[in-house]
């Protein structure tokens, strides 16, 4: 896996990964930035939901649940000093579908955290990562 990072003006830089998909990431306006893009750490919380997304999706279909949404509200802490890593996340899964059963809800949710989502997996390292998720009956 490759991507690459290009520093444009001020505090803007595009960001491309290696399957070609570009996005632009830009400091705050006290720091020099414009406000014209996504903050860097930002980024790391998009990728997290979007892999933890990613996996609770695709094993609640390999387990037949009638799935029809999924979205993810990340609130994370940072520290106060340098290096202002993340040192708490939660994540909490809105799942929508039709008879979905919260046994297998919960059970995504947990093989995606401890298993799956190299993420999470990953900025577990220094942040205490929580889950919880609700359920959502689809409108027939």
């Amino acid at each position: 896996m490759k991507a690459r990072v290009k520093w444009l003006d001020h505090m803007s830089f595009v960001g491309e990964s290696g399957s070609g998909h570009s996005v632009v990431m830009d400091g705050a306006p006290e720091l020099g930035g414009r406000n014209l893009g996504i903050r860097p750490m930002e980024m790391l919380l998009l990728g997290l939901g979007g892999c933890t997304s990613f996996d609770v999706v695709l094993i609640l279909k390999k387990m037949k649940q009638e799935i029809t949404g999924c979205e993810v509200e990340i609130e994370a802490e940072r520290a106060d000093s340098e290096p202002k890593v993340f040192t708490r996340i939660h994540v909490h899964f809105i799942v929508t579908g039709r008879g979905l059963s919260d046994k297998h809800v919960a059970r995504a949710v947990n093989l995606s955290a401890e298993k799956y989502c190299s993420a999470s997996i990953m900025l577990g390292k220094t942040a205490e990562i929580s889950h919880d998720y609700e359920i959502r009956e689809a409108c027939p």
